[in-house]
Parts: structure tokens; sequence; C-alpha cells
């Protein structure tokens, strides 16, 4: 199990477990004792985790796109490349650099003044119906929001689908269909979180407000936030 593939899974596999825990125990209150109020230094803290966690999950998927790039386009070369050193500076830069990226949004927006109903529309601190409590000017908040949050998510997809192209490409110079199936195997348990994550990350901030309900952001937001954390143990274990 010392191999850079399960190192990065170890990393996957801790970043989830406080992923959940900063979310689900909070949205079970809410939903079983009906303990609806939060703090305001509750919530900061609450998004400062969910989008550091978020972000470095991002990173960490794009990793290991990497690394199964390097296993199957390069084969002969993945144990000089792929170094242990290597993965520990991997996975430390992508949980240190998310955390510091995600401390800038979180100190604009503990600068704003929250006004009104003061209820958020969601069942946890995100980020958007935050936002809309604030009674000051929030566009510099949302513009260097957006550009942190481009980095961490458009940056390691575009590193992915870079990878899986070259990877595809790879596979199917393969002569034997036994081969070809097996090279696939050893990336496919990975595509499958890669879908899943994105496509629901996609779906709730890509998507223009217009054209999508909050009923619908939320369930989505559901999708990424909790049910991806439950599959991903049950795809890798099972398959391996």
């Amino acid at each position: 199990l010392h191999t850079p593939m399960y190192f990065f899974l170890v990393n996957l596999s801790f970043l989830e477990i406080w992923y959940t825990s900063d979310i689900v125990p909070k949205m079970l209150l809410i939903i079983i004792a009906e303990q609806k109020t939060i703090s305001v230094a509750g919530c900061l803290a609450q998004f400062y985790f969910f989008g550091s966690l978020a972000a470095t999950e991002c990173l960490l998927l794009a990793v290991m796109s990497y690394d199964r790039y390097l296993a199957i386009c390069q084969p002969l070369h993945y144990p000089i490349l792929m170094t242990g050193p290597l993965c520990v500076r991997l996975a430390a830069g992508s949980w240190l650099c998310c955390f510091l990226l995600t401390a800038i949004t979180m100190v604009l927006l503990s600068r704003l003044t929250f006004c009104g109903p003061k209820e958020i529309d969601h069942f946890f601190c995100d980020f958007t119906p935050l936002v809309r409590l604030s009674c000051t000017d929030t566009s510099l908040t949302e513009t260097i929001a957006y550009a942190t949050s481009s980095v961490v998510t458009l940056a390691p997809f575009l590193l992915i689908t870079a990878s899986y192209s070259c990877i595809l490409a790879t596979i199917l110079r393969i002569p034997s269909g036994t081969g070809r199936q097996k090279a696939f195997s050893t990336c496919s348990s990975h595509l499958t979180m890669v879908a899943v994550f994105y496509g629901t990350l996609i779906a709730t901030y890509l998507v223009p407000s217009a054209n999508s309900s909050q009923l619908l952001r939320k369930g989505s937001s559901l999708l990424y936030t909790i049910m991806t954390p439950m599959f991903n143990p049950i795809v890798y274990s099972l398959r391996n």
C-alpha cells in the first residue's frame, strides 16, 4: 500500500472526514433538533473550512490524475518521476495553497456588515447566501472570491482533462483488449469521482441563477458535500 496512488487516497480520505464533519453535524441539528441558529463566527468558520477543503479536493484530484498519467503514459519512468518526496510536496502544496487562498476570502467576508432578516437560505454557510445578507458593497469580495475559486477549480479541471486525453490516447494504442482493460481499470475509480464531483460543482456554481432555482442549488450542493464523500470509500475500496 506504500505507493503514490494510496498515499493520495489517504490524503483524500482524511480530507473528506473533515469535509463532512464540517457540514453534516450542524445540518443534522437543524433537521432533527431544529437548532437553526449559528453565530457569525461559527458561520464564517464553517465557510472557511468548507471552502478550503473543497478547493483542496480539486487539487488532490488533479494530482491523482497526474499520477495516473505518469503510471500509464510513462510506466518505465514512473518510479523515478513519482518519488516519495515529490508526493509529499504535491499533497502539502495542495493543502497549504487552498487554505491560504480561502483565508483571503474569509477575511473579506468577516469585514462585511450583515443586516436584514439574518436568515441563510441554505443548509450550511456557503458564500453566495452569506453575501446576500450584507448591507455593504460586496463587489470587491465577490471579485476576489470568484478569482480564487476559478484558480483552484478550473486550473485543476484543465489539468485533469489534459491528463485523461493523453491517457486515452495511450490506452487506444495498446494492441490487446486485455491490456486496454487493465490500463483503464487503474484510473476508472478516479475518473468516476472526478465526473461526480465536478459535475455537481458546475451545476451549483456555473449555472446562472436565473436558470436554476435555489432548491435545485441546494440539491446539487447536497450531492458534492455529502453524497460524493460517502461514495468515494465505496468506489475505491470495493474496486481494490
